[in-house]
């Protein structure tokens, strides 16, 4: 393995066992959405499921419902009888019940290699990239399933249409899987398709530098099944630049783009309200028409990427792959609507990076048609704040009124980096000139009281970012409609 993916907590190079040779299985946080989602696919195929959270939760009584054994707490005892241990990046090695499945030498995986244990005997198609993952995961199952192949999913988050975020599908049907980037542990898969939907600058507290990031993705590539297919973003510099090492490597390569070195065109591109659509001319020069029910121009390329992976990938119907994403419901925590009160509508959306950030502006500056636009935004990381204010700010600056939140640390304390602060992000914003109107709130509790001074009727609020920021819509929902009785 590449010295800048080296973790020496797991090998996502090294094969893993199927799961049906991983015995009795005990998932370490089971409560958490990602963890969750994947103990129950474990379930669905018949393995003897345990789990353990610090806290109770309706996703650890789902779960006793379904025949798992959960625990409250954590105890070495709760391994005492189980065979594979799983884990994510997030469960220190001082665990207790981490160290007594060490101690006793029991199989321990990574959330991602317990995925990789699902796949054996399916086609998988594998998402990646910094921007529009969860998204284009979502597009591709919505397409499968419009194509009659009742694909199995694990993805980052529930599908408007099912209100999961996993499912086995049918047996030997393909399997859609969001491949996490963010600490090398996408190398597992072993995909049939893969899709990169761009290379860019991030998680740097894990890679160090971009130079880094772009190996890890090429060795990603690298994992892509014999006859195999890479379908990627021409129009990201990084992306294109990947495409053309994986030529090289003599990997099966299929771009999407709007210039015209790409081989999927894209022409006509508009966005109005909560709808996008584009003319997609395809290599043998055919053209079809790509119809989305979500806004933004990023949505276009994410369906595209979907399609691609779908038709090319899969050799799936064009004609009901379209028509399913004509359909898409969407995901939760994309652009997802919380509601409206006095006048004033509120969606929340996940996006954390810079990209990402200006992307969902930009959208929502279409959907809100001519409305004013307010933006509630939770920093996320203080390293990432730091490293990207310049683009976060030029994202920012596209709202009429800019509501900053304390940076989420998450892993990171504001101990660790004194300087970083939201505050500079306001004065970022404010040196564009745009005009956006910035204010600051002392703590998460007091966002939802200052953006009702903020807000009037006819705005549109999207609260934004990967944090508990998604508190805050519900919140302001209520004081608004306090406002009204």
């Amino acid at each position: 393995m590449s010295p800048a993916l080296a973790t020496p907590r797991f090998d996502f190079t090294a094969p893993v066992p199927p799961v049906t040779e991983l015995g009795r299985v005990h998932f370490i946080a089971i409560g958490g959405s990602g963890m969750s989602a994947v103990a129950r696919l474990y379930l669905e195929q018949g393995v003897s499921v345990s789990g353990s959270d610090r806290s109770d939760g309706a996703a650890l009584r789902e779960l006793q419902a379904e025949g798992a054994t959960v625990h409250v707490g954590h105890d070495p005892a709760h391994v005492a009888d189980v065979d594979t241990v799983v884990i994510s990046s997030a469960i220190p090695e001082d665990n207790v019940e981490l160290a007594a499945a060490r101690a006793a030498g029991l199989r321990v995986l990574h959330r991602a290699q317990g995925i990789a244990a699902l796949l054996p005997g399916r086609d998988a198609i594998a998402v990646a990239g910094a921007n529009g993952k969860t998204t284009t995961s979502a597009m591709t199952t919505v397409a499968l399933q419009a194509a009659g192949a009742e694909p199995g999913y694990v993805i980052g988050a529930p599908l408007a249409q099912t209100g999961s975020n996993a499912a086995s599908g049918a047996p030997g049907s393909p399997i859609v899987v969001e491949a996490d980037e963010s600490d090398g542990s996408f190398l597992v898969y072993r995909p049939l398709v893969a899709v990169v939907t761009n290379v860019q600058p991030d998680h740097l507290d894990f890679y160090g530098d971009y130079a880094a990031v772009q190996e890890a993705y090429a060795a990603f590539v690298g994992t892509i099944r014999p006859g195999g297919l890479l379908v990627t973003n021409a129009d990201d510099a990084g992306a294109a630049r990947l495409a053309g090492r994986a030529r090289e490597a003599g990997v099966r390569v299929l771009t999407w783009g709007t210039g015209p070195e790409a081989d999927v065109r894209l022409t006509d591109l508009s966005t109005t309200g909560r709808s996008a659509r584009a003319t997609l001319t395809l290599p043998d020069a055919r053209t079809v028409r790509l119809d989305l029910p979500v806004p933004g121009l990023h949505a276009l390329h994410n369906a595209t990427a979907a399609l691609l992976a779908t038709t090319v990938g899969l050799g799936l119907p064009m004609e009901q792959a379209l028509a399913g994403l004509a359909g898409f419901g969407g995901a939760h925590r994309r652009f997802e609507p919380k509601g409206e009160a006095a006048g004033v509508e509120i969606v929340d959306d996940y996006a954390h990076n810079a990209p990402k950030v200006a992307a969902l502006v930009h959208a929502a500056r279409t959907a809100a048609d001519g409305r004013r636009l307010v933006v509630a935004f939770q920093p996320h990381l203080f390293s990432r704040t730091r490293d990207f204010a310049e683009g976060f700010a030029d994202g920012l600056a596209g709202a009429d009124v800019l509501v900053l939140l304390p940076i989420y640390g998450a892993r990171e304390t504001q101990e660790q980096y004194p300087e970083v602060t939201s505050g500079l992000l306001a004065d970022l914003v404010r040196s564009r000139g745009t005009g956006v109107e910035v204010h600051e709130t002392a703590d998460l509790a007091s966002a939802p009281h200052t953006l009702r001074t903020l807000v009037r009727e006819g705005d549109l609020v999207v609260t934004v970012g990967a944090g508990d920021v998604t508190t805050v819509g519900p919140r302001l929902l209520d004081l608004l409609r306090e406002d009204t009785v």
